[in-house]
């Protein structure tokens, strides 16, 4: 199984759409891990965006994920981070389809609720910085058969 890092961003804490996050990647069949509320310091946040360092959206970057609390989250599930970038939708607001989280909820790429892995290295490296080995729960669910041959 695989398991991804998302991250409800300030602005989707602030507007109140963390349950409603929660509710379309549950519905979509993966299972949740690990989920913690947090405030994001600098330091974290510049470990987590340093693939963009010199860039000239990094400040903006790194001063946006620290401005407000944030909900990070692990998901586990077959093709978990193709799913989770799916019901995410686009980057881009504006071109994010109806039906994903951003088509439905967002307007603008500076201001797109919700960050997911891009892959399977950056999973476990983003995953290993937001949460212990130890506050990650591996758990039976008993639907798990219906969702998955």
């Amino acid at each position: 199984m695989e398991q991804t890092l998302v991250l409800v961003k300030p602005d989707g804490v602030q507007r109140g759409l963390v349950g409603e996050i929660v509710t379309r990647l549950e519905r979509r069949g993966l299972k949740l891990l690990g989920m913690k509320f947090m405030q994001v310091s600098r330091e974290l946040a510049s470990t987590h965006y340093e693939a963009h360092v010199g860039k000239p959206f990094y400040e903006g970057l790194v001063s946006y994920i620290t401005s407000s609390p944030i909900v990070a989250m692990v998901w586990e599930g077959k093709d978990a981070i193709q799913i989770v970038r799916t019901t995410m939708g686009a980057t881009n607001a504006a071109t994010a389809a109806p039906g994903t989280i951003r088509g439905d909820f967002a307007v603008e790429i500076g201001r797109n609720l919700v960050h997911g892995s891009d892959g399977v290295e950056s999973a476990a490296r983003e995953v290993s910085l937001f949460f212990k080995a130890d506050e990650l729960v591996n758990w039976s669910r008993e639907t798990d058969r219906w969702i998955r041959e």
